[in-house]
C-alpha cells in the first residue's frame, strides 16, 4: 500500500497523515471488491452448477439476512472506539472469504458456505461503514467533511472503472476463486493501514444501560425520524436507490435478450460511464462552495431523477448502446455529486454519539428497499414486459425529489452529550 501521506495530496489539500491511511485503506479494499465483482455468482454456477433460483438467492437473501444481523451491532459500535472495530471488520471479511479457497483446494466448497460468507460479509460491510463514519467525524473538522467525502466517492468510482476489466481478466486466467483471493488480501491490507494510523481516538460515550435492551436496536431509526432534515433525507435515498437498482436485472434480460446486445457491449454502456462519477465527486466541493450545500443537494437529487425513464426507450444496435451510455453517463454524474454533499449533510446533522447506531439503520433501510423493491419490480417485469416495468420506475423517479429537504439545516454543536436512559 502507498504511504498514506502522499495518498492524502492527491487532490491537493491535505487533511493530515491519519486520513491519508483511512483513504488509503477505503482505496484497497474497494478496489479488492470490485476485483471480485460476480465472483460469487460464477464460483456457484460453474463449480457448484447451481441453477438460477439459487444465484439469486445468493444475492438476495445474503444481502437481506446480513442486514439482519448488522442491526445489534449499531448499538455495539457505538460504545467502542472505532478504529479497532474497523479493523475488526476487516479482518472478519478477509477471513470468511479465505475459507472459500480453502474448501474449493480440499474439495469441499458447498453452496450453503457460500450463502454464509455472503451474509458474513454483508454484515461486516455495514458495519465498517457505520463504524467508518463515526470515525470520520472525530477525524475531522465539519469543514473537511465535505473534502472527505468527495475524496471517497472519486475513489469508490475510479476503482469501478478499473477493477471489474482487471477482475474480468483474472478470472479469465487464474478463475473466479483467485479473485476472491485478491479481495480477502485487499482487506488485510486495509486492516494494516488503518493499523498504521497511530494516534488517539476520542474516547466513546459510556452505556447507561449495563446491556443492550431491545429497543436500543431502533435508536438509529428514531433519530432520523426525529429529525425534520434528516427524515426526507432518509426516505429519498431509501426510494431512490431502491427503484434504481430494481432495474439493473430487467435491463439486462432486455440488453442482452430481445436486442441482442453481446455481453462486453453491455459491460461497455455501464463502465465507460462511470467516467462521470469522478467528474462529479471532483466538482462537488467546489460547487457546495459557491451555492451552498442544500442548493446542490436539491439541484443534483432533482437532475438525477430525470435520467433513468429514458431506459425504457433502448432500442437495437448502436443508438440503444449510446443511448444506455448517455443516461447512465448522466445519472451517474448526478450521483457523484449528490453523494459526497449527502453524506456530509447526514455527519452534520447527526450527534457524535448517535452516529454508528443512525448510519447503521440508514445503511440497513437502503439495503432492505433495494431487495424488495427488486423483487416487485422482478414480478412487474414478467406481467408487464422489462421495458413497460422499467418506464414505471423511471416515471415513480421522477417524484423522489419531492422528499429532500426543504430547507438548509444548521450543523450541530459537538460534541452533543448523549441523553440519560432510565
Amino acid at each position: 500500500m502507498r504511504s498514506g501521506h502522499r495518498l492524502d495530496q492527491l487532490l491537493g489539500r491535505r487533511l493530515g497523515r491519519r486520513f491519508g491511511w483511512l483513504w488509503g485503506a477505503y482505496g484497497t479494499s474497494a478496489l479488492g471488491t470490485w476485483l471480485a465483482f460476480g465472483a460469487f455468482p460464477l464460483i456457484a454456477v460453474r463449480v457448484l452448477h447451481a441453477g438460477p433460483a439459487e444465484v439469486a438467492a445468493l444475492s438476495s437473501v445474503g444481502a437481506a439476512v446480513g442486514a439482519a444481523v448488522a442491526v445489534p451491532l449499531g448499538p455495539w459500535v457505538e460504545f467502542r472506539r472505532k478504529r479497532p472495530v474497523l479493523i475488526t471488520m476487516d479482518l472478519v471479511r478477509c477471513a470468511a472469504l479465505l475459507t472459500i479457497p480453502t474448501a474449493f483446494a480440499f474439495g469441499a466448497l458447498t453452496f450453503l458456505q457460500l450463502l454464509l460468507v455472503s451474509v458474513v460479509v454483508a454484515a461486516a460491510d455495514i458495519t465498517f461503514r457505520a463504524a467508518s463514519g463515526a470515525y470520520l467525524k472525530t477525524l475531522l473538522p465539519a469543514g473537511d467533511l465535505l473534502v472527505a467525502n468527495a475524496r471517497f466517492e472519486s475513489t469508490a468510482w475510479t476503482t469501478t472503472i478499473i477493477g471489474p476489466p482487471l477482475g474480468g481478466a483474472a478470472t479469465g486466467l487464474l478463475g473466479p476463486v483467485a479473485t476472491v483471493v485478491a479481495d480477502a488480501v485487499s482487506y488485510l491490507l486495509s486492516a494494516l493501514g488503518l493499523r498504521a494510523m497511530g494516534g488517539q481516538e476520542p474516547p466513546p460515550e459510556r452505556r447507561r444501560a449495563a446491556r443492550t435492551r431491545a429497543g436500543d436496536l431502533l435508536d438509529g431509526w428514531r433519530y432520523i425520524l426525529a429529525d425534520a432534515t434528516l427524515r426526507p433525507l432518509f426516505y429519498n435515498t431509501a426510494v431512490f436507490n431502491g427503484l434504481v437498482m430494481a432495474t439493473e436485472p430487467l435491463l439486462a434480460v432486455l440488453m442482452l435478450g430481445r436486442l441482442g446486445f453481446t455481453p462486453w457491449q453491455y459491460g461497455l454502456a455501464f463502465a465507460a460511464p462511470s467516467i462521470g462519477g469522478l467528474l462529479g465527486s471532483r466538482l462537488a466541493r467546489p460547487l457546495a462552495a459557491r451555492f451552498g450545500q442544500h442548493r446542490v443537494l436539491v439541484v443534483s437529487g432533482t437532475l438525477r431523477a430525470l435520467w433513468s425513464v429514458g431506459l425504457a426507450f433502448t432500442g437495437p444496435g448502436t443508438g440503444g448502446l449510446l443511448l444506455v451510455a448517455g443516461v447512465e453517463l448522466g445519472l451517474i454524474f448526478c450521483c457523484a455529486v449528490f453523494n459526497p454533499v449527502s453524506a456530509t449533510y447526514r455527519l452534520e446533522r447527526t450527534a457524535t454519539d448517535r452516529v454508528a447506531r443512525t448510519l447503521t439503520a440508514w445503511t440497513v433501510t437502503t439495503k432492505g428497499s433495494i431487495a424488495l423493491l427488486t423483487a416487485v419490480w422482478g414480478i412487474l417485469g414478467s406481467l408487464l414486459g422489462p421495458r413497460t416495468a422499467i418506464g414505471l420506475a423511471g416515471v415513480l423517479l421522477l417524484v423522489t425529489p419531492l422528499l429532500l429537504p426543504r430547507r438548509a439545516a444548521t450543523p450541530l454543536p459537538e460534541p452533543e452529550p448523549a441523553p440519560s436512559r432510565t
